[in-house]
Formats: structure tokens, C-alpha cells, sequence
């Protein structure tokens, strides 16, 4: 089954689970509790925080990747208005998700409901950027030097805390979300990642491969 396959599962289900509740349009900004890691989970954690591997898009071809930049950069143009910058800002996205096996649809929406796409946001609590990384994160996989209102420094941070708790939580994305908010086995927060998914990240699997092949065509 594919990421996005997948995650739409994840999404059915807990809509199943989070009926009901109404979605808040006020961000909600993570507050990730600090916990002891196993010296071998932080040992994994620390080498993907700092690995200094290139960025690149994970696609099969050139024209796939040139056609997905196209169909977020338009959706994200509102929230981003620098087309250079808001190129580099998905084509990071798109690497860390998939780097750390989560769908980059899934951290689009993420971010949208921990920022607002603001890379300098600070919440309440201080978590940091655009996914809203804690501050003791740095101090607990990290190095000193790391900033979190870097790009790639705060979605790599990001990325790689959300698949920790995906693989804590043993796939359950509703449980793993609420551990990257602070709000554990509260519907809220996924709930705004859901309503967020289904209203501007959502994707059209068809619709992106007949416009993909088209213009295909058309060169």
C-alpha cells in the first residue's frame, strides 16, 4: 500500500474515532513532552538530525517532481509569497518527509495548524518554527549549534520527532499526533491536522497523473 494510501487509512479511521468534534481554526502550537530515550533510540535520532545528506525530491521522474513543486507552490502561494523560497521550502518538505517515511501531505498539514507557515513563529510554551520543535530536543539528539528557526534544521528535527512517535505509538497516527502536540488521546489537535488535509493538502491521485501526463504530452 502506498504512503498516501496509507495515510487517507489513517485518516478514515480517525475520523471514525474524532466524530463529532468540531475543528478550531486557532493553530494549536506543540508543546512535545520531554521523555527518557533508550541510548539506541537516540543514537538513531542523532544521526538523522545530523546528517548533512543533500536535499532531493524522492520522485520517479523529473516531470512528476516538477509537477507536484507546481500543484503545492500554487496551493501555498497565499501563505508564501517568495516563489524561490517557497520552491525551496517544499522541495525541503518533501525531502524530510519522505526520508522519515511520513507523507509530505501529512507534514504540509502539520505545519499549517503548528504555524501557520510562519518560520519564525514561537508559541506559548517555546517550541520553534515551522513545526514547532521543542527547545530541549536540541540538547537531548542534537548539537548545540542547531537552529531551529533554520529550514531544513527544523523540519529535519520535526520530521524525525513525528516518526518517533509514529513508531512509539505502533502506526497509530491519532495517538502520534497528539504526542507531537502535548495533547495525548485529545481529538482536537488531529482533528485540526485532518480538517487541514482535507481542505488544502489533500491529493487528487487521477486528477495529478492525467495533468502530469498531459503536459508530458504536450512537451
Amino acid at each position: 500500500m502506498s504512503a498516501h494510501k496509507q495515510f487517507c487509512k489513517h485518516l478514515l479511521a480517525l475520523a471514525l474515532v474524532t466524530a463529532g468534534a468540531g475543528f478550531s481554526s486557532a493553530a494549536l502550537a506543540g508543546a512535545q513532552a520531554q521523555e527518557a530515550l533508550s541510548a539506541s533510540v537516540r543514537a538513531v535520532m542523532q544521526r538523522s538530525v545530523t546528517d548533512q545528506a543533500a536535499p532531493k525530491l524522492a520522485f520517479a521522474t523529473q516531470q512528476e517532481a516538477q509537477f507536484w513543486l507546481n500543484e503545492m507552490s500554487r496551493r501555498l502561494q497565499d501563505k508564501m509569497p517568495d516563489e524561490a523560497y517557497r520552491m525551496e521550502f517544499l522541495s525541503t518538505v518533501h525531502y524530510e518527509a519522505t526520508r522519515a517515511g511520513l507523507d509530505p501531505y501529512l507534514v504540509l498539514s502539520l505545519i499549517e495548524v503548528e504555524s501557520g507557515f510562519n518560520k519564525y513563529a514561537v508559541s506559548r510554551v517555546g517550541a520553534r518554527g515551522y513545526m514547532q520543535v521543542m527547545p530541549f530536543w536540541v540538547k537531548t539528539i542534537g548539537t548545540r549549534e542547531h537552529n531551529l528557526f533554520h529550514l531544513r534544521i527544523n523540519l529535519r528535527y520535526g520530521c524525525t520527532i513525528l516518526r518517533y512517535y509514529v513508531d512509539k505509538e505502533k502506526g497509530n497516527l491519532y495517538r502520534a499526533l497528539g504526542r507531537y502536540n502535548g495533547s495525548l488521546g485529545q481529538p482536537e489537535y488531529p482533528n485540526l491536522i485532518k480538517a487541514a488535509w482535507h481542505k488544502h493538502w489533500k491529493p487528487v491521485y487521477r486528477t495529478e497523473r492525467s495533468a502530469s501526463s498531459s503536459m508530458l504530452s504536450e512537451r
